[in-house]
């Protein structure tokens, strides 16, 4: 069996990590302002570092769970970040999380991996392709909510063509 699909899912997860078009979770990350990272939209109750802080931790959790040891939890995850709140400092450690997975993606032998069933981090069995494919919806789910979350700290919530 060839990789085909698991080449398909690697170029999914880098262009929902960093692909160039606006949906990619850096990408929406590069249109914040250093005064957007730590700030609540009005009526809102986390801050950009916040769900940045969220995915990494997942992308640790997915990696450590799926394919090593299945020890990490969301405490020592979060506490082992060592990072501040400069967005140079997140956007690393966030990196280093998508880099992890990636490379346990990267080195399955063929596409047969994709069906076998690897632990989540809440326990459940699950597919490999599915444990994929959420991480991969997860960046740009959280990328459009820092993008929602920047348009509305910098008074830009709206349509271009209703500019």
């Amino acid at each position: 069996m060839g990789r085909e699909a698991i080449e398909q899912y690697l170029y999914w997860m880098d262009e929902a990590f960093e692909g160039p078009d606006e949906h990619s979770l850096l990408n929406n990350l590069s249109s914040l302002h250093d005064r957007d990272w730590d700030a609540r939209p009005p009526g809102g109750q986390r801050k950009a570092w916040e769900i940045v802080n969220h995915v990494g931790a997942c992308k640790f959790l997915y990696a450590d769970y799926a394919f090593a040891q299945g020890e990490m939890t969301w405490e020592t995850v979060d506490a082992s970040t060592g990072f501040g709140r400069a967005p140079a400092e997140i956007i690393g450690w966030l990196r280093r999380g998508h880099d992890l997975l990636r490379s346990y993606v990267a080195a399955l032998d063929d596409d047969s991996e994709l069906l076998v069933e690897r632990r989540a981090n809440w326990g459940e069995m699950k597919e490999t392709r599915w444990l994929v494919r959420i991480m991969i919806e997860h960046d740009l789910y959280h990328g459009g909510e820092i993008n929602h979350i920047r348009s509305v700290l910098q008074g830009t919530d709206r349509w271009a063509h209703e500019e």
